[in-house]
């Protein structure tokens, strides 16, 4: 058997409604019952965006403190990343739930296109972010939507402004963005292989492109995300029922490759994430 693959599922993001599949979690108690089927299912990480009652986004301690109370009861030893994307908030709004010191938070370190504007991350927010990460011991996820930021995360981990182990995830098939294609998936394995030996990778494939990169990311022996964030579809004709689901999905990719899914102890491991 391979090493063992971690398995991500981001649960419900900030773009996904419930008008585009009636499974995507909302309140608080929908995204613990959500996450807490996925974890049964073989995932490890939960990746957490919060929402108002309305669906709207937001970065609201409050409700990140609800969500991560919540995973811990249900879900105990689940690696708990928050996002700091900047969908649900602007500038230090992003970080303002990171003193409740989730085990890991995203950080994109470079700004880009998305659709209709642009993903701004400038180095000073940057900076910011990756030093309220170290001040409460939380590991970095790099979201990597461009080349440039595989190399600007390196850096910084050389530099000493990353905590942690440094884990570096390719966002592949945003539209006007990183597309998914396996050349360009290929040569971002190869860069991480060069530039940081020792780092640990995953990608995660956007609509369509979502259940293809978990498959190359698991024959190539990375990491790999799933769940409704980024995919609200098991095929062109089929909604998918649930995150599990897409989750069971990654699982049988592991089986195919034989890949055993990592445990939550496990990934803690492979992270070098701080005990529970």
């Amino acid at each position: 058997m391979g090493k063992p693959c971690i398995i991500c599922v981001a649960i419900t993001g900030s773009v996904p409604t419930k008008a585009d599949n009636p499974a995507v979690p909302i309140t608080v108690e929908e995204q613990v019952e959500s996450t807490q089927e996925a974890f049964e299912a073989g995932a490890s990480i939960a990746h957490c965006h919060v929402r108002m009652e309305d669906g709207t986004p937001t970065s609201d301690p409050g409700r990140f403190a609800q969500l991560k109370e919540g995973l811990e009861k249900h879900c105990p030893g689940m690696i708990i990343q928050f996002s700091t994307g900047g969908r649900s908030g602007a500038g230090a709004e992003r970080g303002g739930m990171l003193p409740l010191r989730p085990d890991m938070a995203s950080l994109t370190v470079g700004s880009n296109n998305f659709p209709t504007r642009v993903y701004e991350n400038p180095p000073d927010l940057v900076a910011w972010l990756a030093g309220e990460m170290t001040k409460y011991d939380i590991t970095p996820e790099i979201e990597a939507f461009d080349l440039s930021h595989i190399h600007q995360a390196v850096l910084m981990k050389h530099a000493g402004l990353l905590p942690g182990k440094l884990y570096v995830q390719f966002v592949m098939g945003v539209k006007n963005a990183m597309p998914a294609d396996k050349d360009v998936f290929d040569y971002y394995v190869k860069t991480m292989q060069r530039l940081a030996p020792d780092a640990e990778w995953c990608a995660a494939g956007i609509g369509r492109n979502q259940i293809e990169v978990n498959e190359w990311c698991i024959a190539a022996g990375g990491h790999t995300r799933t769940g409704l964030e980024d995919n609200v579809r098991l095929d062109r004709e089929h909604l998918a029922p649930s995150n599990a689901a897409l989750v069971k999905r990654a699982v049988d990719l592991c089986e195919k490759y034989q890949r055993p899914v990592a445990t939550w102890q496990q990934a803690r491991e492979i992270l070098e994430l701080r005990p529970v």
